[in-house]
């Protein structure tokens, strides 16, 4: 059973050892070049990149570190997965407690003992101290074309409460703004209020007080896990990150802030964010796949920056799935699985799917012991955290696999009634990075429930005459068909037509998207396309629709519309001359070792 690496240094001495680092020697730019060179390596499933020359910056860089599954096995093992399984199962086998049961989980309590934080004077992170810092001398990365500037796409975010002193450490992107006038070094910080270091933000505003901040590039990888980790609000991050690294988290002094500094980081940035500044940040190519766009977000005033005297500087791209955060996502899925059930009692497994940035879609499977109990549980899914975030649930009782997305999706849907089991909610709370809503922040949420024996033979191949407003037909699964129609902006009332057309009425389900061959091509393109492009409340139609003690009844098939919109933003690509370039140097980068060029056009798409 492989051991956690305890820091970046480490990690990078295995990942050499073991082939899966490549060292690039030339001269590259931080803006656009190392991305796209990035991105086409992780399409093909190769190593990670040490870039030893970054134009303009002080430190090496490196990237794709966890851009397969085995590199995040290698990072962290086994163990912390047996360890929380363990941990999850302590309620149940120690009821009633007895000295014997104890006994036998004194392995478990041994190891709890060796967990948490250790305060000491100093630290790596403290060999250089600059207290008049330029952040332009780090290799921050501008990913594409559109991009408002360089981003630290790695941040580890650490706040305080600004009374009560818990700790919050959270990955909030970090824009590097240009020095100004008096040279002091600022960044924008996107911290969404929903998240930790935003309410942290909100309580010291509250009291009219600046919000004391450290921002850490690098150290043990995992912090890295345990920041975009969707922990309970009063679990502590490094807490968990304490657990996957098997040792105690080392906190050093910090001269220059009422925070403590990782010991281990590569960087870190000491400063605040002043009671109520905001400034402009973005555009930022993201994990959606699309832009998020610019919005007002707090202002991070740098004032010290220390770093290792040899600091590597870690990052990643995000983009269209499937990326370096889609490995990471769900092995921080498969850890926490075990955890769902103790604190959602009637929840017996959960998933959400990366390939469509997360929060677009989940699936449970839910105790249903009595009519409807199972959306209690799916209230209290929506209810629990960063879960909340999630805009649409397909919620069954039945014994199914999560993980494969094509065999629950067919299950629910020959379960489902929709006149019963499909609820929409309207004017909702939103992920400010999903712009299918009406305004930024703002959206809709939906549940289909699939529960019991099933109620309808799948459907699995079409025979029908569509009507000639639509171009071509595809079936994606069982009971599953996607069209491709005229575009939203030339026809927007196409969708409402297309449900109720009687060639489609032996189907519970129908996708109306832009390229119907493109959305079918994988389960990936499906899922991307179909999710991330609506909102339930504004885009399910149906054959026809009665309300009912207003509940609104939809008689199948269900359409949902996910065609672009006007106002979504724009799906990301690299910029032509970039490509060229990547193109054109490849074997520079590589000139002795035999690393494949991937096709970062579609990242894992097809």
């Amino acid at each position: 059973m492989s051991e956690p690496s305890p820091d970046l240094r480490t990690f990078l001495r295995d990942l050499e050892h073991a082939g899966e680092l490549v060292r690039i020697s030339t001269e590259v730019d931080a803006e656009l070049e190392v991305a796209e060179i990035h991105r086409r390596v992780i399409a093909a499933g190769g190593p990670a990149l040490l870039f030893e020359r970054v134009r303009g910056a002080s430190f090496p860089l490196v990237t794709n570190l966890f851009g397969t599954a085995s590199r995040v096995e290698r990072a962290f093992g086994r163990w912390p997965r047996e360890f929380v399984a363990e941990a999850a199962k302590l309620p149940e086998e120690l009821v009633p407690p007895s000295l014997s049961k104890l006994w036998a989980k004194r392995g478990l309590f041994g190891t709890l003992a060796k967990l948490g934080m250790k305060r000491v004077a100093s630290g790596p992170v403290r060999e250089v101290r600059d207290s008049a810092p330029k952040l332009s001398t780090l290799p921050a990365l501008k990913t594409w074309p559109r991009d408002g500037g360089r981003f630290i796409t790695l941040p580890l975010v650490y706040t305080e409460h600004p009374e009560r002193h818990t700790p919050n450490l959270g990955m909030y992107r970090v824009q590097l703004f240009p020095a100004g006038q008096s040279g002091e070094a600022t960044t924008g910080l996107h911290m969404q209020i929903g998240k930790g270091g935003g309410f942290h933000l909100a309580a010291a505003e509250a009291r009219g007080r600046a919000l004391p901040v450290n921002v850490f590039v690098g150290g043990p990888p995992a912090l890295i896990l345990s920041a975009i980790a969707p922990l309970p609000e009063n679990v502590p991050e490094l807490l968990l990150a304490s657990l996957l690294r098997k040792r105690k988290i080392e906190l050093a002094a910090n001269p220059d802030g009422p925070l403590p500094l990782v010991a281990d980081a590569e960087f870190a940035l000491v400063g605040e964010v002043r009671a109520g500044e905001r400034r402009p940040e973005g555009p930022f190519g993201d994990h959606y796949g699309y832009y998020s766009e610019t919005h007002d977000y707090p202002v991070f005033r740098c004032k010290t920056l220390f770093h290792r005297r040899d600091a590597i500087f870690p990052a990643t791209v995000v983009g269209k799935p499937r990326q370096e955060d889609f490995f990471i996502g769900d092995f921080l899925q498969e850890l926490l699985s075990p955890l769902f059930p103790v604190v959602m009692p009637q929840v017996k497994d959960l998933w959400s799917y990366g390939e469509t940035g997360y929060h677009s879609l989940a699936g449970a499977i839910v105790a249903n012991r009595y009519k409807r109990e199972a959306m209690a549980s799916a209230f209290r899914i929506l209810g629990e955290g960063q879960l909340s975030l999630t805009k649409f649930l397909l919620v069954t009782d039945g014994a199914v696999n999560l993980r494969d997305f094509r065999a629950t999706f067919e299950h629910v849907l020959a379960r489902a009634d929709f006149r019963t089991d499909l609820f929409l909610f309207a004017n909702l709370s939103m992920d400010s990075l999903d712009y299918a809503g009406p305004r930024i922040n703002e959206g809709s949420k939906g549940v289909l429930l699939g529960l019991g024996e099933a109620r309808r033979e799948l459907p699995r191949e079409f025979h029908g005459s569509p009507p000639p407003e639509v171009r071509d037909v595809r079936v994606f699964c069982g009971g599953c068909l996607v069209v491709e129609g005229p575009s939203f902006e030339a026809e927007r009332a196409a969708a409402a037509r297309i449900a109720a057309h009687p060639a489609f009425a032996g189907w519970p389900l129908v996708v109306l998207t832009d390229d119907a061959e493109r959305a079918t091509k994988s389960e990936i393109n499906f899922l991307w396309t179909t999710f991330t492009r609506f909102d339930p409340a504004a885009d399910v139609h149906a054959a026809s629709v009665e309300l009912v003690a207003n509940h609104a009844a939809f008689t199948p098939p269900v359409l949902i519309d996910a065609r672009m919109k006007p106002w979504y933003p724009i799906e990301l690509f690299c910029d032509e001359e970039t490509s060229k370039l990547v193109s054109r140097r490849w074997k520079e980068y590589f000139p002795g070792a035999a690393v494949e060029m991937g096709d970062s056009a579609r990242g894992h798409l097809d």
